[in-house]
């Protein structure tokens, strides 16, 4: 079932109201930017659908609501366009990246891949008009409104900014991935 949100807000709300009062029929959740996917073991009732919707939004719980700290070097190949895109200078990229916190808003592209909004818009930029065709593992880059951390190498388009040695995906951890929906991250400067 997709329960299609009017905002990020509105769908991670509900994936926490859905997870803290737990509905038999509802397997598995996958949040997106505007909706939540909602993989059932049977089909809903109608009394369920109703109660799907009318839910009351709620904070993230559990492992949503951790707080991840990663650092980075902020050496990134687009680091001077980002800054002339933003009217900012690079180290104020630097300190409002890191000076914000970025909430995960949903996991998608790459196993691993997290899509963080931050706090404000000062550093939305476009994708780059030509992606590159590898991008190294631990990348942090910036698209539109969203940051994200590269867990592997491979194409992409966002611009980079910095790097960080943080495994970001491993199959060795449970879970392998680091960022999970809800969570909150905080970039740290490496080098501040």
């Amino acid at each position: 079932m997709l329960v299609e949100c009017s905002d990020l807000d509105e769908a991670l709300g509900l994936m926490a109201a859905l997870q803290r009062q737990p509905m038999e029929a509802v397997e598995e959740i996958v949040p997106g930017a505007r909706s939540l996917l909602l993989r059932l073991r049977r089909p809903l009732t109608h009394r369920e659908e109703r109660e799907i919707s009318g839910r009351e939004r709620a904070e993230p719980v559990g492992e949503a609501a951790s707080q991840v700290e990663i650092e980075v070097d902020y050496d990134g190949d687009d680091l001077e366009e980002v800054a002339e895109l933003t009217g900012l200078s690079p180290q104020e990229v630097v300190s409002t990246h890191t000076g914000q916190f970025w909430t995960v808003g949903f996991c998608g592209f790459a196993p691993g891949f997290a899509y963080l909004r931050g706090e404000h818009d000062r550093l939305r930029v476009p994708r780059r008009s030509t992606p590159r065709t590898r991008v190294p593992a631990g990348s942090v880059g910036l698209a539109d409104q969203w940051s994200g951390v590269y867990p592997r190498r491979g194409p992409g388009g966002w611009q980079l900014i910095g790097h960080t040695d943080r495994p970001i995906w491993d199959l060795r951890r449970e879970p392998p991935a680091l960022l999970h929906p809800g969570a909150v991250v905080r970039f740290v400067d490496r080098h501040g």
